[in-house]
């Protein structure tokens, strides 16, 4: 006979259940201060709030992509940030794997290096980047500061670091037996690279790029020096629902909604993989 597993005590269950509840309130409450905030015509939104709203609209929903160039801002956040992604995710992929697997002088200092432009605030890069950006626009013509190309390579300053060192503590947990085999069949180390390791991998890659997407989609810093009118992405163009006499607060409401759906779909869909990918990369 095999007993049962003894039940925990009601104490503890109603405990957990109050907690879990209370943190679901937590939770939840904002968003539906956002929802229903971004449905109400403004008089209301300004005056006292009402958890039940008398009336609902939709016209906050419409008139987002009218009070500010939304859908260009939308384009220009998702080129940016999807860009600075692939380009971070492909250069930590082979940065990640020499580490990973060979020895060379200056390794430790380069891994070092990599872990400690993490420790730094971004606004201690702010200045020298903008310096950089304009001294090379005016002396090569390349116009860096104000563009997409030079926001790519801002947030590509703090994406790439991370994606290195996530993805060697990643390629770290793959044994090295299955690039040994790959080498036997013939396959030479860039062959073994794409053939054996990235399949095996692709967990970390996965993980690592919803972060650097999720960093640069949100970022404010860089974004609101680097821009212009032009190059401005979402979270610096959200700003222009505030006038100097008044703000839109049901079409900011509908706007963070809109905007935060690619990021939330995103994690819903990847989610297998990025829990995954943190849980290796932990284990080093």
């Amino acid at each position: 006979m095999h007993s049962s597993p003894t039940a925990p005590p009601r104490s503890f269950v109603w405990t957990r259940r109050i907690v879990l509840t209370l943190l679901t309130v937590f939770a939840v409450t904002p968003v539906y201060v956002m929802l229903s905030s971004s449905l109400k015509p403004l008089e209301d939104v300004t005056g006292s709030f009402q958890w039940i709203p008398s009336g609902l609209t939709i016209r906050p929903y419409l008139d987002i992509w009218d009070t500010v160039p939304l859908a260009r801002y939308f384009v220009n956040s998702l080129i940016v940030a999807g860009a600075a992604t692939a380009c971070s995710v492909v250069i930590a992929v082979f940065a990640a794997y020499a580490v990973s697997r060979y020895r060379f002088r200056g390794k430790r200092l380069f891994t070092v290096t990599v872990l400690s432009t993490q420790m730094f605030p971004g606004i201690l890069f702010l200045l020298p980047l903008f310096l950089i950006f304009v001294n090379i626009g005016n002396t090569t013509g390349i116009a860096l500061y104000g563009s997409r190309g030079g926001l790519i390579l801002t947030y590509m300053t703090f994406t790439l670091p991370f994606s290195i060192w996530m993805l060697v503590g990643y390629l770290d947990s793959i044994p090295r037996d299955l690039d040994e085999a790959a080498l036997v069949d013939g396959c030479g180390p860039l062959k073994a690279l794409f053939r054996v390791v990235v399949p095996a991998a692709v967990p970390g890659i996965v993980a690592v790029a919803i972060y650097s997407f999720m960093t640069a989609w949100g970022e404010v810093l860089f974004a609101s020096v680097m821009t212009n009118d032009v190059t401005r992405t979402l979270s610096v163009g959200l700003q222009g629902y505030a006038t100097q006499t008044e703000v839109y607060w049901n079409q900011v409401m509908a706007a963070s909604l809109v905007v935060s759906l690619p990021i939330v779909a995103g994690f819903l869909l990847l989610q297998r993989y990025l829990v995954a990918g943190l849980t290796a990369g932990a284990v080093k």
